[in-house]
């Protein structure tokens, strides 16, 4: 492709390269550029791409697209922002092809995972689509799952899984967008048919400083959008739903003025029931699931599919067949009477749910255990140190992934908010260690929540990630259970 031709879609301040220069690829990272390729120099948050131009040139790339004006040869071209840049000469290289499927894209503090893992199920059982999911599980195209490292992927990344996507005749596409994604431009050029938002709750603040900021990130996604569904009963949806430049259908377990309403929610061990009441009637909705926020992820789920065709009826009908979302309130098997749970929230809002959730089927002690991440937002761990003790019989506080900081360092800061509860808890730095103990302790009832890694099947302790997946763990410790009682 020629140069001018991939810059189409980009201002350009200043240019020495040649428009009519060939382009055999688009790279970001020195590291891996081959010869003919534009180098887009990045400013990111740990290193500043500018640095690595030479290192590129030295490569065999063909030209640079940079902010600042490159000292020595080489041919560049200016533009005011690199990483805006970057997504839109993705967008143009892969052939746009958001464009060529139904883009639907869920933001959100907490149930972004279901809600697109739902609606993916849904379209498929409903419409008979090949639907590709991008999001914190995995990405799937149709039926096959791809590894992912990062909820949305970065914009050239995020763009070459679109082109397979749409070449493997994918008609619609569930996304989780995170914030960061729309803060950092990783979704520029794509428009959504329709665009949801779940809920806003404190996390992220390492990143985005204040709640304000973190809520104007989420907004975007609904200046792209031709539709969207947002939460009414949640206290953000008034900010976002001000910026939207499209309209929006609302859902509440509340307010009757709602588009999408539930109505006489059952919540059970099993899953949970309610009657929808919507301008196309009444229906009654299960699924699967247990605990409130899947009443609202079920209510998203609706709304985004009626905006693309699907009648609620069906959606319903589909949602009845769904199966839970791995490391969602997802059962594990146990060696006696008591439940064990895997949960991703890391949240404290996640947290509350999770641990109300479970409380209405537990029989015995609901036992909680969980650590925080490192390198991300210390604010919230006093928070969910807090709710833990409050909502929790026995705390278990353990490492999460502790990346670069000392795992007994955030322990120390959960600790404060969890003793002005006075609820019992014990501190096991060792993940493993903590669900040996909270196994080898457990009382009869007793319902066991294994909290903050949910789908993830490691830790990352340093930078490196060790494998660690807790269905083995447990199912390591209880088969060696099983052999001592020989």
């Amino acid at each position: 492709m020629k140069l001018k031709e991939l810059l189409r879609e980009t201002a350009v301040l200043s240019c020495t390269a040649d428009p009519e220069l060939e382009i055999r690829g688009v790279s970001f990272n020195s590291r891996t550029t081959q010869p003919g390729d534009l180098f887009v120099a990045v400013k990111g948050y740990e290193s500043d791409g500018h640095r690595f131009i030479p290192m590129a040139l030295e490569k065999g790339a063909a030209a640079v697209l940079c902010e600042d004006v490159p000292e020595g040869e080489g041919p560049y071209i200016q533009t005011r922002d690199s990483r805006l840049a970057l997504a839109e000469v993705s967008c143009v290289w892969f052939g746009h092809p958001s464009r060529e499927m139904t883009m639907i894209g869920v933001t959100g503090t907490n149930g972004k995972t279901t809600v697109t893992t739902l609606l993916k199920h849904v379209l498929e059982q409903t419409l008979g689509a090949k639907v590709g999911l991008i999001g914190t599980n995995a990405n799937i195209i149709g039926d096959e799952v791809l590894h992912t490292d990062r909820t949305t992927p970065d914009a050239y990344s995020l763009q070459e899984l679109l082109r397979r996507m749409a070449d493997a005749g994918c008609t619609h596409v569930v996304m989780e967008v995170s914030s960061h994604a729309l803060y950092l431009d990783r979704v520029a050029g794509i428009r959504f048919a329709v665009g949801v938002f779940t809920n806003l709750t404190q996390d992220h603040l390492d990143f985005h400083k204040t709640m304000e900021a973190y809520a104007e990130a989420k907004s975007i996604l609904f200046t792209r959008c031709d539709h969207g569904v947002m939460n009414l009963d949640d206290t953000w949806t008034p900010f976002l739903r001000e910026r939207a430049a499209c309209p929006v259908k609302t859902l509440s377990t509340r307010e009757n003025h709602a588009d999408f309403v539930a109505k006489d929610v059952r919540l059970t061990a099993e899953g949970v029931r309610f009657m929808l009441v919507s301008e196309q009637g009444l229906c009654r909705v299960t699924l699967g699931i247990p605990g409130l926020f899947s009443v609202y992820n079920a209510l998203s789920v609706i709304a985004a599919a009626s905006a693309v065709g699907v009648a609620p009826e069906a959606c319903a009908e589909a949602l009845a067949t769904a199966q839970s979302v791995k490391g969602r309130a997802e059962l594990v098997p146990t060696d006696g009477d008591y439940s064990i749970l895997i949960d991703y929230a890391v949240t404290p809002d996640a947290v509350e749910n999770i641990l109300n959730t479970a409380r209405a089927f537990t029989k015995g002690r609901l036992v909680f255990l969980f650590g925080c991440g490192g390198d991300r937002d210390r604010l919230k761990r006093p928070i969910m140190g807090r709710i833990a003790g409050e909502k929790a019989d026995f705390v278990i506080v353990t490492s999460d992934n502790p990346r670069t900081e000392d795992p007994m360092a955030i322990i120390n800061e959960i600790l404060p908010g969890l003793k002005k509860t006075h609820t019992s808890y014990v501190v096991k730095p060792d993940r493993r260690d903590a669900i040996r103990y909270a196994i080898e302790n457990h009382c009869s009832g007793d319902v066991i929540i294994l909290c903050g890694k949910g789908h993830e099947d490691y830790q990352i302790i340093g930078h490196e990630k060790i494998h660690m997946d807790e269905r083995e763990i447990v199912a390591e410790i209880l088969a060696k259970r099983k052999e001592q009682q020989k």
